[in-house]
């Protein structure tokens, strides 16, 4: 008997099969099913990944540096009646409708993981230039507004089996949320760890969460604050940026972990400032900094003939083909032409919106590039953190729009 061949084997082929199989559930009749008591490891995954969740903006608080704060509770009318819970570092998803665009964006939890079991989460959004969904949630969410989002996501969370006991975090402008919330959850007792945060910011106003967070420290032994300022010199305060040798005075001897969230600009400062103190590579960690711009920066990044492309995208059976810029990633392209594409980080790690590249070519920087060799093999790209270097053709799947 023959093997198949696997080369030959599309597996996009297979997403022209949902709109079918879902005509056919929604045609089924109801049945009635005698109640035999719910099987508990499937209630308790339910309950800890329940794929989407529909929530309310219930409080809103204005920062210092554009930033606000939306507290968000559960919406039983559009059915969730309780959180799930995650891991302090984890992010949300959210769905946006702007206009003719439907598209997604990640936002770290700043709140303790121990608010959620009292249907509490909190975001922290902070308006970015050119910024579509910063700029959208600023300026029209209220209290009461409808908001759709994801189950917690994301890696970037303390692991003991990994991480060192003491973990030197540094945090750049809204970089701060997910150490807020794990500050919080040291002192909740929810975390066995030491945080000594590094947070770096032009001016001490320009501080996020700044009597909180020394409330906090004064209140939980396990937590420092450290800020360092580039624009002014304050007591109390390094002045400049996180080199290698602010995180020296303040790291603990032996070993220790680092976790870095903030923008790209910060993290390629603080890499060349870390890779002097000869850590183990398990031992720093990098949170995703959402939407990679400008490949054009990259030195691989090849010369090419023409500053925009054709892109033709196919989902379940469906094509249209667009105008594609080449320094835009694909997923912006086809989420700013009214293109339901799925996605979560925007980074490249999750592999939500991971789609076969049926012709043409493209770039990913290196340093985001996280498909498996399978993927390098049998054409596939993360649309998040790809760009165009010619006229493509794209099978991509369709967006889940239910648990």
């Amino acid at each position: 008997m023959s093997k198949p061949n696997l080369n030959k084997l599309n597996p996009m082929d297979f997403t022209k099969m949902t709109p079918a199989r879902q005509a056919i559930i929604e045609a089924a009749p109801a049945k009635s099913v005698p109640h035999t008591g719910s099987y508990k490891p499937n209630a308790l995954a339910m309950a800890l990944h329940p794929g989407v969740q529909y929530l309310k903006v219930t409080k809103i608080t204005t920062h210092t540096g554009g930033m606000k704060s939306y507290d968000l509770a559960p919406d039983p009318e559009r059915g969730t009646s309780s959180l799930a819970w995650f891991s302090a570092g984890q992010y949300l998803s959210l769905s946006l409708e702007i206009g003719p665009m439907r598209l997604t964006r990640p936002y770290s939890l700043s709140s303790s993981p121990r608010e959620s079991l009292q249907g509490r989460y909190t975001i922290t959004v902070k308006g970015v230039e050119g910024g579509i969904a910063s700029r959208y949630i600023l300026d029209n969410w209220t209290e009461g507004t409808p908001v759709t989002a994801s189950e917690p996501l994301g890696t970037f969370t303390y692991e003991p089996l990994r991480d060192a006991p003491v973990v030197v975090g540094i945090a750049g402008g809204s970089g701060i949320t997910p150490f807020r919330s794990l500050a919080h959850a040291i002192a909740d007792g929810d975390e066995d760890a030491e945080l000594i945060l590094l947070y770096g910011s032009k001016t001490l106003e320009d501080a996020a969460f700044e009597e909180e967070l020394r409330a906090l420290e004064k209140a939980c032994p396990r937590f420092r604050l450290i800020n360092v300022l580039s624009d002014e010199a304050r007591e109390g305060c390094e002045h400049g940026f996180i080199t290698a040798g602010v995180i020296q005075k303040y790291a603990p001897a032996g070993e220790y972990s680092v976790f870095l969230c903030g923008p790209q600009a910060m993290y390629r400062f603080v890499d060349k400032q870390l890779a002097a103190l000869k850590l183990r590579r398990k031992f720093i960690r990098h949170e995703l900094f959402g939407e990679y711009f400008g490949p054009e920066k990259e030195p691989d990044y090849p010369a090419i003939s023409a500053k925009s492309f054709q892109l033709t995208v196919r989902i379940a059976g469906h094509e249209q083909t667009v105008n594609a810029p080449a320094g835009i990633s694909l997923l912006r392209t086809m989420e700013q032409n009214g293109i339901a594409a799925p996605a979560h980080c925007r980074s490249g790690e999750c592999g939500w919106c991971h789609s076969r590249l049926v012709s043409g070519q493209v770039y990913t920087p290196r340093s985001i590039d996280g498909r498996r060799e399978a993927d390098l093999l049998y054409g596939y790209i993360h649309p998040c953190c790809a760009f165009p270097l010619s006229d493509l053709v794209l099978e991509v799947p369709p967006v889940k729009t239910s648990p």
